[in-house]
């Protein structure tokens, strides 16, 4: 597997929906194949959330991204609660088929908002990986994806002024340069692979088994979807 060693500063608008699409294609048949008793599991990355909260959340995200519904306070903890609470009488294949909708016509909203909203697609990738780690299943934040999710974690840690961040990645032919590039803090490194470096970012627990070197940067500080 490979991806570009330097991400260039011109914005690809298509790369969000891509990636939902390329998911779409892999989860969505994976949650029509398990059983109703399956969407009860916890997720240990969200707390209080179970697998049928968490795609609930992702596909009204989603929803509201098609629809262009953004009122105050839109994604805070309160609003992803009041979503979730709204799908409750909800079947758990409703649920799903929301979601497939979703994924399939956020990309061109996304890419016509200018970079703003490129983020939900990384979160919704990041989201499935959550999942996958509740139904047991390999491939969490990795898959068929994963040079997608990189080049989307590129692009929004460079938007965002990020501490910059140097990855040799041992499952990635070339290294990837990550958060912002104005030479006014040395970049860190890390040696580890992807899916280690995408938990990172995403403030996921690293793997017990997962070894990796972080330098000259906090791990705490790599987390974009903190508080």
């Amino acid at each position: 597997m490979t991806t570009p060693a330097d991400v260039h500063d011109v914005r690809d608008p298509e790369l969000p929906g891509r990636l939902l699409t390329i998911e779409r294609d892999e989860l969505v048949p994976l949650l029509r194949s398990r059983k109703d008793e399956d969407f009860a599991l916890p997720v240990a990355a969200c707390p209080r959330w179970t697998v049928r909260d968490v795609l609930a959340h992702c596909s009204a995200a989603l929803i509201r991204v098609v629809e262009r519904r953004f009122e105050k306070g839109v994604f805070s903890p309160e609003c992803n609660d009041r979503d979730i609470a709204e799908r409750a009488g909800w079947t758990n294949a409703r649920v799903v088929d929301e979601l497939e909708r979703g994924m399939t016509e956020a990309g061109p909203v996304i890419a016509r908002a200018g970079g703003v909203l490129d983020a939900v697609a990384l979160g919704e990738w990041v989201h499935a990986g959550d999942v996958r780690v509740a139904f047991g299943e390999p491939g969490a934040y990795a898959g068929r994806g994963l040079p997608e999710a990189l080049a989307l974690l590129a692009a929004v840690t460079r938007a965002r002024g990020h501490v910059p961040l140097h990855a040799d990645l041992d499952d990635v032919d070339e290294p990837l340069k990550l958060g912002e590039a104005s030479g006014e803090r040395p970049p860190g490194r890390f040696i580890g692979d992807a899916a280690t470096l995408v938990r990172l970012y995403a403030g996921r627990p690293v793997n017990g088994g997962a070894g990796y070197e972080l330098a000259g940067v906090e791990a705490a500080e790599l987390n974009i979807f903190g508080d």
